[in-house]
């Protein structure tokens, strides 16, 4: 069981939702993923997706849930554009407290982005990466892929 400060992955309210102790407002489910509408929306049709696997983040996430993830967020996505007349979208998904995790279950926002409306805001401050330190950490990076 993965703890983070003293939350228990299995207290969650995702692994509630996903045991169905607590209801949702299901919008696509199948063998491996769930998706719900989210009940503290940043706009209409902001949607969760998750595994019905529990890990605390990403990289903890067994790959076949992982894929699964994958196969299903552009389906989604999809339906939520068609459903709601949204123009665009954001897909956020926070790994650990530093990152902004607040509830430690893996799961994937999918907000809708309207003109003028509500939405996800984003403030991005990039930097530089000179060549020589991007190629020794690419080179790092790499040599750790399992």
């Amino acid at each position: 069981m993965v703890i983070f400060g003293e939350v228990s992955i299995m207290s969650t309210v995702f692994h509630k939702i996903v045991a169905g102790e607590i209801p949702c407002h299901r919008v696509y489910e199948d063998a491996q993923v769930l998706a719900f509408l989210d009940v503290c929306p940043l706009s209409r049709g902001h949607t969760l997706v998750i595994p019905k696997q529990a890990a605390a983040t990403l990289d903890e996430l067994p790959e076949e849930y992982a894929a699964a993830i994958g196969r299903a967020l552009p389906r989604i996505c999809r339906a939520i554009m068609r459903a709601t007349g949204a123009t665009a979208y954001n897909v956020l998904q926070n790994n650990r407290p530093l990152a902004h995790q607040a509830v430690f279950y893996v799961h994937f926002h999918v907000i809708p982005k309207y003109q003028d409306g509500p939405g996800l805001g984003i403030g991005w401050k990039p930097q530089t990466l000179p060549q020589d330190e991007a190629k020794a950490l690419a080179s790092l990076i790499a040599g750790n892929v399992a």
